[in-house]
């Protein structure tokens, strides 16, 4: 219900930052930003990359699996993450 009624009551207390969250997990996934805490490793050989959020380790899973599922509308290229494709649109077709 917090997201629809704006409110947040769990607050980061970084000097300087003060942003607020609806809940404590937001502000537990936030507070890396500020620690530098990178839990999550991505396990595939050679690799060694880590992140802050489980959902960033899924989406940059996809470069391993080989998988691409962002495609460019313009000239049908593919790319596994939609930021690569994103870039590419900028680039060559705007």
């Amino acid at each position: 219900m917090r997201t629809h009624n704006g409110e947040k009551p769990f607050m980061c207390h970084e000097s300087g930052c003060g942003k607020q969250f609806t809940t404590a997990g937001n502000l537990k996934n936030h507070r890396r930003i500020h620690t530098g805490e990178k839990p999550f490793l991505c396990e595939a050989q050679g690799c060694g990359r880590s992140f802050a959020e489980y959902s960033s380790l899924r989406k940059h899973l996809v470069v391993h699996s080989g998988e691409k599922p962002h495609q460019c509308q313009v000239c049908g290229k593919t790319f596994s993450q939609s930021g690569s494709r994103n870039v590419h649109m900028r680039k060559h077709h705007m």
